[in-house]
This record gives structure tokens, sequence and C-alpha cells, in this order.
């Protein structure tokens, strides 16, 4: 599976993304988030990018259906990537949400994951 969930951490969800996505990987990765939605109320997303190629069609249409059905249930979201497209991609998905959105490299994960969690 191309994305993958760590719910452990009580103050934000991390989520890795690897690979390609493609529209298959969000049959098990909205309904966990929802589940998590549900129970914690609003979230915040640690979004670690390794080895990440992006989306296919078919998963960025998925993808941007849940931005927009989870616009408001996310209120910060902190992309630790490797690539300077990535960090675009940060730029890109600010008007889907309305979560305070920071891109930080892989060399800066430590203070991406002080930030998430910080009040």
């Amino acid at each position: 599976m191309a994305i993958e969930i760590d719910d452990s951490n009580p103050s934000y969800l991390t989520v890795r993304l690897s690979g390609k996505l493609v529209a298959e990987d969000y049959e098990h990765f909205v309904p966990a988030v929802e589940k998590i939605v549900e129970e914690r109320g609003t979230v915040r997303l640690l979004l670690e990018m390794h080895d990440f190629h992006g989306w296919d069609l078919a998963a960025t249409w998925e993808d941007t259906k849940f931005g927009l059905r989870h616009y408001h249930d996310i209120d910060r979201l902190a992309m630790v990537g490797e690539k300077a497209w990535q960090h675009g991609m940060a730029v890109f998905c600010k008007p889907f949400t309305k979560a305070v959105v920071r891109y930080f490299d892989v060399s800066e994960a430590d203070e991406a994951k002080s930030w998430i969690a910080s009040d």
C-alpha cells in the first residue's frame, strides 16, 4: 500500500506516502481517517513523503474529493518531503483546506513533528 496511517500519537496522525498513489489506495485511507475524525474531531496531519511519485489521475480525483469533504476537519498539516515539487504541492493544496499548511524538508522532520504537535 502506498498510504500508511499511524494514529499512535494522540496529538496528530502520521500519514506516510510512497510510490505512486492509485484510487484503490483511498479505499482504506478514507474510511480510516473518517473514523479517526469521528472519534477525535478536528485532527492534525503529519504527511511524510518518502520515495513518493505522486498520483495517477483517478487517485488525484479521490484526493480532491477527500480534501473537499474534510475541508474543516484538518486544522494543521505538516508536509515532509524530499523533492522541490513536493514543496510546490504544499502551496497548491492550501485552497483545498482550512488547515495551516507548512512544508519541511526531510532533514527538518523533527521540526515538523514539534510544529504539528505544538499549541
